[in-house]
């Protein structure tokens, strides 16, 4: 992910003007790297330390989010819809 792409995400993210600690923003960035990741891996299956990797940063965003959804669930809400992440249970 270049410099641009991730500025763009933090700034379609942010809660405030310089943000880029606040659980919606790096949930939103952790996506972006995600998707790009999972594309890798589709050309190259046999990547294992990518792998590896995209596993870990599957289970951050997944803390993540459930850490959102216990503080507040509706902004958990809107950045699945944003997102397009399922929700969990």
């Amino acid at each position: 992910m270049d410099k641009a792409t991730k500025t763009a995400i933090i700034a379609k993210f942010a809660r405030q003007d310089g943000d880029t600690g606040s659980p919606e923003v790096q949930v939103a960035v952790l996506s972006a790297r995600i998707n790009e990741l999972t594309e890798h891996l589709k050309a190259n299956f046999k990547d294992h330390s990518t792998r590896h990797g995209l596993l870990a940063m599957v289970a951050l965003r997944k803390k993540l989010l459930s850490y959102l959804a216990k503080e507040n669930h509706a902004r958990y809400l809107e950045l699945t819809d944003k997102l397009g992440i399922r929700r969990t249970k």
